[in-house]
Parts: C-alpha cells; structure tokens; sequence
C-alpha cells in the first residue's frame, strides 16, 4: 500500500513538472515584440545611421547617452499652494 502511494505520489509530480516545462517552453517560443521608440522623440533618432560598424556602435553610445541624461535630469515640482 505505502508503495503504491509513492508511485502515485510520483507520478503526480512527474505530471505536475511536465505542465511546468512545456508552458516555459511555449513562451520561449513566443516572438518577442519589438520596441518602438517614444512618441517625443524626433524621427532621425529612429533612422540607421550610415557608415561602418564602428561609427554605429559610437553613434548608438551617444544616442543611449543622451537619453539616459534627459532620463535622469530633475524637473520642476508644481507649486501646491493652495
């Protein structure tokens, strides 16, 4: 009797990581969307940039640059003086 539990014990869990594994494959499988850039942004920034590898490796560095420090610069609190 304690051995047939187990087995049934075993192979609810053997069922139970089956499920898990082929719902983390299905959604490996899935395509990922692609990202577009923000509705502020003017449309050159979008645009490949001409030339070797080189210069646009450098031009993306400039470009995430830029970003990041309008990302990171303060803005102004509104007055709440009501």
């Amino acid at each position: 009797m304690r051995g047939l539990l187990t087995f049934i014990g075993l192979l609810v869990a053997l069922g139970v990581t089956a499920i898990l594994m082929r719902k983390q494959m299905t959604s490996v499988q899935m395509p990922v969307p692609v990202l577009q850039a923000p509705t502020g942004t003017p449309a050159t920034a979008v645009t490949p940039v001409p030339g070797n590898a080189t210069q646009q490796s450098q031009q993306i560095q400039q470009q995430y640059k830029q970003a990041l420090e309008a990302a990171t610069q303060a803005r102004p609190m509104p007055d709440n003086d009501k």
